[in-house]
């Protein structure tokens, strides 16, 4: 009797073991499905940027710039404006409703700013 009670709770420990185990390799897989994504363009003239923000709620993320092009990486997926903040006698400008998706690239185009 005392030898059945023993591999009883054996089984029960090798199974919540094996649950725990699998639980936690499911919640790692689980977060490398959601893969990041990035916005790029370009702005001109190249000397009238001062810099370039994508903004989606409480997230602000900051460009990096060469010759007038940007590019943000590592975006998380969500729907953000991309800021021109312009040096004079520039004006700055903005593009809405720019769609971040899943291991995808969005590109703005050329963002031309006006005097």
């Amino acid at each position: 009797m005392i030898n059945v009670k023993l591999k009883s709770m054996k089984m029960k420990k090798v199974s919540l073991s094996f649950l725990m185990v699998a639980s936690v390799l499911f919640a790692l897989f689980a977060f490398t499905l959601v893969r990041s994504g990035g916005i790029q363009g370009k702005v001109s003239p190249a000397d009238g940027v001062e810099i370039v923000m994508a903004v989606s709620g409480t997230d602000t993320l900051r460009a990096e710039l060469n010759n007038g092009s940007f590019s943000f990486k590592d975006v998380k997926p969500a729907t953000y404006t991309v800021w021109v903040k312009a040096k004079a006698p520039y004006k700055d400008a903005s593009i809405e409703n720019v769609a971040v998706v899943d291991s995808a690239t969005t590109d703005v185009g050329e963002i031309k700013l006006v005097q």
